[in-house]
């Protein structure tokens, strides 16, 4: 994975809550350190993210985008 962002944190996902139409992602990176972002339900369904799963925090301005390895 390649993105033009420099603020990219590696963690594993610690809790998915589910909403309508978001879902809330609690990642935790290494150290013991939280981050939460909030992404489109479909986004988090595309994404399979799941509790233990690695994801990259990629963080943008004012926006917190998650990628995951292929």
């Amino acid at each position: 994975m390649k993105v033009s962002a420099r603020n990219v944190l590696k963690g594993k996902v610690k809790k998915v809550t589910p909403g309508v139409v978001n879902v809330e992602v609690v990642i935790e990176l290494p150290g013991g350190g939280e981050l939460v972002s909030i992404i489109t339900k479909e986004s988090g369904e595309r994404l399979g993210l799941a509790d233990g799963k690695d994801v990259y925090a990629i963080v943008k301005a004012s926006n917190v985008m998650l990628g995951v390895d292929h």
